[in-house]
C-alpha cells in the first residue's frame, strides 16, 4: 500500500478545519424564484474560487426528522405512496421540521402521529444532507428507546400503513434498491450497529 502524502489530514476534524482557500464560493446576490408551503427556491449569483461568476439554483428547506423504532429485531416502517418516485416506499416514521422547532420534539411528534409509538428516550444518531448540490435540507435521524404503543393520529392528508420488517430484511432491501430512502437506510444501519 503506498504511503499517504504528508499533508493528508489524519481525522475528519482536521480535514474540516483546514482553510477553505481556493475552494470557497462567495454569494453575491440571491434572487427568490418560488415559495411553496414546504420549501422555497432561489437563484444565487456567486463568485467562484477562481474569481469568475457563477449561478447556483438552491432549494431552502427547514429539514426533517425520522425515527428508527426497533422491537423484537424488527424495524417499524411506514408504507407510503411517493408521487415524486411514482411508487410505494418503505420509510421510517418522519416528517418536516417546523421553523425553530427542537428536532427531538419533531421526531417524537412524527413517531406518535404516524405509528402511535411513544419513546421514553430518543437518541440522535445522524444528520444527513441528502442532496447537498442544490438544497440545505438536512434530516436528523434518531433511535427510539423504551417504546410504548398508543393510538396513531396521522395528519388528515397523510395516508400510511405501519409495518414491522426484520432489520436484516431492511438492510438487504437497501442493498438491492428496494428501499431507497436515505434516512431509512441510515436508520437501519444505525439500529443494526446498536445491536
Amino acid at each position: 500500500m503506498p504511503n499517504l502524502p504528508e499533508n493528508t489530514p489524519r481525522s475528519v476534524a482536521e480535514a474540516l478545519s483546514l482553510p477553505a482557500d481556493g475552494l470557497e464560493e462567495r454569494v453575491i446576490a440571491e434572487h427568490p424564484r418560488w415559495q411553496g408551503g414546504i420549501f422555497k427556491v432561489a437563484q444565487l449569483d456567486v463568485e467562484q474560487p477562481d474569481g469568475k461568476p457563477g449561478i447556483r439554483d438552491v432549494v431552502w428547506h427547514n429539514g426533517g426528522c425520522g425515527v428508527a423504532a426497533v422491537r423484537d429485531g424488527k424495524l417499524c416502517l411506514v408504507r407510503q405512496w411517493r408521487v415524486s418516485l411514482d411508487r410505494m416506499t418503505l420509510e421510517i416514521p418522519a416528517g418536516k421540521l417546523d421553523e425553530g422547532e427542537d428536532p427531538a420534539s419533531c421526531a417524537a411528534r412524527e413517531l406518535a402521529e404516524e405509528t402511535g409509538l411513544v419513546a421514553e428516550r430518543l437518541e440522535h444518531v445522524a444528520t444527513a444532507a441528502g442532496s447537498i448540490g442544490f438544497t440545505n435540507e438536512c434530516t436528523r435521524v434518531f433511535l427510539a428507546h423504551g417504546l410504548s404503543v398508543h393510538p396513531a393520529h396521522p395528519d388528515p392528508d397523510e395516508f400510511v400503513d405501519v409495518v414491522w420488517i426484520p432489520l436484516e430484511d431492511v438492510i438487504t432491501a437497501a442493498r438491492v434498491g428496494a428501499i431507497v430512502d436515505a434516512k431509512t437506510i441510515i436508520a437501519a444501519y444505525a439500529a443494526l450497529a446498536e445491536g
